[in-house]
């Protein structure tokens, strides 16, 4: 991807978003809960699953959304997969991608630089990478006996949970947690930072020099 990447204009108009899923559609549902409740100015015009059998593309389709589904295990690399799924971004006319929950890895084509944002439920670059998901990340966690976590919004490239950092968000990690209770705790954080760094692509601020990203002031040129 390219080092430097100019902000995009304000949209002035609700972000449309392309939304990857393979589990139970949790942060889905938390992007649909902020529409509702006037808090995300956002569209989702298609859902896309990389399992037939995640508990999301009910979710998806009960709130009446396009939801497809693309298996992951019909393609043999990466490269085709992730074309299949552009197929279908590219005629929904999707702004952003937003990986939430979704377990494979995704290659991003030039036209989507800087329009993949995934989250990842640690601060990276800790307990992150091709091995981390789901509960394995807070096991990690708590087995080093961290003092703290937390959730990490940033751009996706070509590699596991890499690409420039949007937003990090802190939780404490007590001494009688269970990866359970700090996977709770962190994903309050998740529904709170997920949105945020939507608002910011869709406001234009978002700058990315040398590889490192920088929040632009809303007065800034």
């Amino acid at each position: 991807m390219p080092q430097d990447y100019p902000p995009i204009s304000s949209l002035e108009r609700p972000v449309r978003l392309g939304v990857l899923i393979s589990g139970r559609g949790a942060t889905l549902e938390n992007f649909v809960s902020k529409i509702a409740e006037g808090q995300l100015d956002a569209e989702i015009p298609l859902v896309i699953a990389s399992r037939p059998d995640c508990a999301g593309i009910t979710k998806a389709r009960s709130c009446g959304l396009r939801c497809e589904v693309v298996l992951r295990k019909q393609f043999d690399s990466v490269e085709r997969f992730s074309s299949a799924i552009f197929e279908f971004i590219r005629p929904a006319q999707v702004d952003l991608v937003v990986l939430a929950g979704f377990m494979s890895l995704l290659q991003v084509p030039d036209d989507f630089a800087y329009r993949v944002m995934n989250i990842h439920p640690a601060l990276i670059p800790s307990f992150c990478g091709k091995d981390y998901y789901g509960q394995r990340v807070h096991e990690a966690a708590l087995e080093r006996g961290v003092k703290a976590s937390g959730c990490t919004v940033h751009f996706a490239d070509n590699e596991y949970d890499h690409g420039p950092i949007v937003i990090q968000r802190y939780v404490p990690v007590f001494d009688t947690d269970t990866p359970e209770s700090l996977a709770a705790r962190t994903f309050r954080e998740e529904c709170e930072a997920y949105p945020e760094a939507i608002r910011l692509f869709a406001s234009g601020r978002l700058h990315v020099v040398d590889g490192r990203l920088r929040v632009l002031n809303s007065d800034s040129d």
